[in-house]
């Protein structure tokens, strides 16, 4: 039985789907056999990765609302059944000096890639345990495992997000429910595209430039594709990683381990 075959059938949930990072993994998911549900703010965007797929379900909803999240999981699992598998990939980040970040910048990134991550497993947690089996992945950063500059609330933030993995790894290590965090370098998505422009504006330097200066960080010298993330989440949802729990899953081509 092929990895894929093991866990064909199931319904997974990965948020933030409507691009980059997400929408890689959501592909290999409904590749995998999964039905997926995808969400985010921009349901144009969920619906152009849905035909992608006809195991693909995009409904907009926002993570930092609890009833939004609530809802979600009820309309959904009613229609496709238990969620096994639940991504937390939301996330945004800003660029700017600690001592002029404003407490409306940094609230709001705490509540997208923080309290999102929460809220997003948060009703899948006493089914899963119910049922004795489930996967919960959380999409970090290598800002959940070391500091860069001129992003402090980002990386206070996908810290939490770290600490959130760990604590409920070890509430469900009997419950036959994993959790894990798969922490990414740069990728090459539509985010990274923004971290350059901001680059270019605040520094004057090309576009060439500012790419080179943040595939630097990387020992490799290349930035990660959606698709290293998205295979590393499938292996996390398979038989074949049962025992891994509480881990955090540096893709970094060994920037951090």
């Amino acid at each position: 039985m092929t990895a894929a075959t093991a866990i064909s059938g199931k319904h997974a949930l990965v948020t933030g789907g409507g691009s980059g990072v997400g929408r890689a993994i959501a592909l290999a998911l409904a590749d995998a056999g999964i039905d997926v549900t995808i969400c985010g703010r921009r349901q144009a965007e969920l619906a152009k990765v849905a035909g992608e797929s006809d195991r693909i379900f995009g409904i907009a909803a926002d993570v930092t609302n609890e009833a939004a999240m609530a809802s979600l999981y009820e309309t959904e699992e009613a229609a496709r059944g238990p969620i096994d598998i639940v991504v937390a990939n939301a996330g945004m980040a800003g660029s700017v000096a600690a001592h002029k970040t404003t407490l409306a910048d940094w609230q709001r990134t705490l509540d997208v890639n923080l309290t999102g991550a929460f809220l997003t497993v948060k009703p899948a947690l006493a089914g899963m345990a119910a049922r004795k089996t489930g996967r919960i992945v959380f999409i970090a950063s290598t800002a959940g495992l070391k500091g860069y500059a001129y992003v402090a609330p980002y990386v206070a933030a996908k810290h939490g997000v770290v600490g959130l993995m760990r604590a409920l790894a070890a509430e469900t290590a009997k419950s036959g429910v994993t959790v894990n965090a798969v922490c990414p370098g740069f990728v090459e998505t539509e985010m990274l595209e923004e971290s350059i422009q901001r680059i270019i504006e605040k520094t004057g330097r090309s576009a060439e430039q500012a790419r080179s200066s943040l595939a630097s960080t990387n020992p490799q010298g290349r930035f990660i594709q959606p698709q290293e993330i998205a295979a590393a989440v499938l292996w996390l949802c398979g038989n074949a990683a049962q025992s891994i729990t509480g881990q955090t899953i540096s893709i970094s081509g060994g920037e951090t381990w």
